[in-house]
């Protein structure tokens, strides 16, 4: 469903990715994961097309070169940037409407019912602004908007940043049921809950892949990925036993 190939991405002289390939295939959830400066960020805004990159990106087929950051969306590929970036002065549903605009013209998807369905916390917040959302909401927000804009592929920029267990959980438990119906390339530095719920994932330093496979054989791998992503081993093993556990 989405094919990346030698994705470039540079900032004057500095250069954040170096010539990487990824694919996404349906049914899969794709996980990059690394440490601050990886340039992780840096390939989900070049893929959405939010900065100027070398090398291609294909959506089921077509050339995303030819298409402007709105059709890209209007297209399926849907962005869910870090740090929510909700509208303060709307309300819940507001909001959510304002994500359905990129979905017309698709019949498959999310509504905005079904977001409430996957985020029970939202229903008794409908009419609240944004801008008084705690961050577990807000991200909550966040996702549901892009799940009604009817993605083909998902792509999520640290949903688990700021928040609470609590809400990590709850995000990721959605998450996981829409993963059921669509393709997601997540980027995340908590690598606990990226591993427990990709299907493969791959260790980005210094702009490139260092490390790739399936969930598990990374999670046999744990002093590798530790090393890599600068953890001490005992916490790659705890992440290991959580993976193996679900």
């Amino acid at each position: 469903m989405l094919e990346i190939r030698g994705l470039e991405v540079s900032y004057g002289p500095v250069t954040a990715v170096r010539g990487i390939d990824v694919d996404v295939n349906m049914g899969e959830v794709v996980a990059l994961i690394g440490p601050n400066g990886a340039g992780k960020t840096s390939t989900l805004r070049a893929i959405s097309g939010l900065v100027p990159h070398g090398g291609s990106v294909r959506l089921d087929g077509v050339d995303c070169r030819s298409l402007k950051i709105e059709e890209l969306a209007r297209a399926g590929l849907i962005h869910v940037p870090e740090g929510r970036r909700i509208f303060p002065s709307l309300d819940v549903y507001e909001n959510l409407q304002v994500g359905a605009t990129a979905g017309i013209g698709r019949t498959e998807g999310f509504s905005i019912d079904d977001v409430f369905d996957l985020f029970p916390p939202l229903q008794p917040l409908r009419k609240r602004d944004g801008w008084a959302l705690s961050g577990g909401e807000q991200q909550m927000v966040a996702v549901g908007r892009a799940l009604v804009a009817k993605p083909r592929v998902l792509l999520l920029d640290e949903p688990s940043l700021g928040l609470s267990p609590k809400y990590t959980q709850a995000v990721y438990g959605a998450l996981a049921q829409v993963a059921e119906r669509i393709p997601l390339l997540l980027v995340e530095q908590n690598t606990v809950m990226a591993l427990k719920h990709c299907t493969r994932a791959a260790v980005m330093v210094g702009g490139k892949l260092v490390l790739e496979g399936t969930a598990g054989d990374l999670a046999d791998r744990e002093a590798l990925v530790a090393s890599y992503l600068g953890e001490e081993p005992a916490l790659a093993g705890e992440e290991v036993a959580l993976h193996r556990d679900t």
